[in-house]
């Protein structure tokens, strides 16, 4: 049986609910099955569920082993402190040129002679058509821009 979740206000839960749904969701984007994400992190599959629902009773080494099995990285980041962001999050551009990402080429065949996407229109391309993504095709700068859109313009979740 679980112990019992340690009292946590609002802001707290609602970091955990949005980590584990990270969690969650970098998982279902490497098509790993639950089981055998938990198998790989050396937890139940039980316990995998919790971690992605955010529950706060989880111990926080359960949540780094199951981000290192998935090939994340949990880091401590001080707000104040914006020198020590070493540039990993990119920030979008103001418009996407189609012909640097192939998959979103191919997302956008109905557009016409578009060339160009406003990061919006890119994220809704995505959401609308991730089922045709070929996410091993995926380049590293697309797989950056569709993290960078999850991110900035998504709320953190793709909607698909």
């Amino acid at each position: 049986m679980p112990a019992p979740a340690p009292l946590i206000d609002d802001a707290v839960a609602a970091k955990l609910a949005a980590l584990g749904e990270r969690i969650r969701a970098h998982r279902k984007a490497l098509r790993v099955s639950a089981t055998s994400a938990a198998e790989a992190a050396g937890m139940s599959r039980v316990t995998l569920h919790r971690i992605e629902r955010g529950e706060a009773s989880v111990a926080m080494g359960a949540y780094i082993s199951v981000a290192s099995a998935l090939g994340l990285e949990l880091a401590v980041v001080d707000p104040q402190d914006r020198s020590a962001d070493d540039g990993a999050k990119p920030t979008l551009p103001s418009t996407i040129r189609l012909t640097d990402f192939p998959q979103l080429k191919r997302l956008a065949w109905q557009l016409g002679g578009e060339t160009e996407l406003t990061p919006k229109q890119a994220l809704e391309l995505y959401e609308r058509n991730w089922k045709h993504v070929d996410r091993d095709a995926m380049t590293a700068s697309e797989r950056t821009l569709v993290d960078a859109l999850i991110r900035e313009l998504g709320g953190g979740r793709l909607l698909v």
